[in-house]
């Protein structure tokens, strides 16, 4: 077995997102090519701190693409070479800088809603309207809206975690005439003999038939079936987030908003306008699913600061 498809096992083993395959397989292969496709159980600490100081100084790469080019190199020796890595020290560090989040106003947001058609508007008022990162908007279900409860539920976010987030309430009659939709194209999908919808992981195993009910669908189901080519079934996916992200950046321009924008953008806008309503900084992170509050303190730079000039005690507040 190569090292590529032992790298793929043992990320699919501890569930990890195809995103973090993806990257981790194309990190393999960078430090693979700095190594001169060196025997694998030939490479060591020294090829890493070469490979990491190389990143930084050659390619003059990120912080962040850095520390991800870490974190492969230390899942493949710790799961795939099953060698220890030990203490990476001597390694130049790319420099950090601070990264200040394009925010549009509320006046342009609605702008770029109102350049938007179905069903992209309504991704788009879900990621502003509920602070979701776009792969967590894709991957919501049927079940996930509990308009009851006035929450949505995402699923293995970032991080893997869990969360809930407020369901707009404006956005309840879109939400249910998208849902009315999805029905409808499951009827028919239904009496046209197909699979069933994509479950990830051991859920199809769990969830005996689950693949084929209505609570398992899509929020935004794809407009074509995918024929698997393995079993020759025919199943729905969600919609792409590369049409969105088309759709959107589009809207931006039609809108003459002179920002990069982006879906992004959306979340970020989320975040800085409850942090301009003076909500609390841990409330907003919780609400983006961050696991560092200094994460989220990035949007502190996005507002303007409110000064106190007179001290008072909080007894007279």
């Amino acid at each position: 077995m190569s090292v590529y498809d032992r790298l793929k096992a043992a990320i699919t083993i501890r569930h990890y997102s195809p995103k973090t395959l993806q990257a981790y397989k194309a990190w393999t292969r960078k430090f693979q090519t700095f190594v001169k496709s060196k025997d694998p159980q030939l490479v060591s600490l020294e090829d890493v701190r070469g490979f990491l100081s190389f990143l930084a100084v050659e390619r003059h790469v990120a912080a962040s693409s850095q520390n991800q080019a870490f974190n492969a190199l230390l899942f493949l020796f710790r799961h795939v070479l099953e060698k220890e890595f030990g203490k990476v020290e001597g390694v130049v560090r790319a420099k950090r800088r601070q990264y200040i989040p394009v925010v549009l106003s509320r006046e342009e947001v609605e702008r770029v809603f109102g350049q938007l058609e179905y069903p992209y508007d309504v991704v788009a008022k879900l990621l502003y309207g509920c602070g979701l990162r776009l792969f967590e908007c894709m991957k919501l279900r049927v079940q996930d809206l509990n308009f009851a409860m006035k929450v949505v539920t995402v699923h293995e976010g970032k991080g893997r975690k869990d969360r809930t987030v407020p369901l707009p309430q404006v956005l309840v009659p879109e939400l249910k005439a998208q849902l009315e939709r999805v029905r409808q194209v499951h009827q028919q999908d239904l009496a046209a003999g197909y699979a069933g919808t994509f479950l990830l992981g051991a859920l199809a195993a769990k969830y005996k038939g689950a693949a084929k009910e209505l609570a398992w669908q899509w929020v935004f189901p794809a407009k074509t079936l995918t024929l698997v080519p393995a079993t020759q079934e025919y199943r729905r996916y969600h919609l792409h987030e590369t049409h969105v992200q088309k759709a959107i950046k589009q809207a931006v321009v039609r809108s003459q908003i002179a920002k990069r924008a982006s879906a992004h953008t959306l979340r970020h806008s989320f975040a800085s306008h409850l942090l301009q309503a003076n909500y609390d900084i841990r409330t907003i992170q919780e609400l983006l699913g961050h696991s560092e509050v200094k994460t989220t303190m990035i949007y502190t730079h996005t507002v303007p600061s409110v000064t106190l000039k007179e001290a008072k005690s909080p007894l007279d507040f």
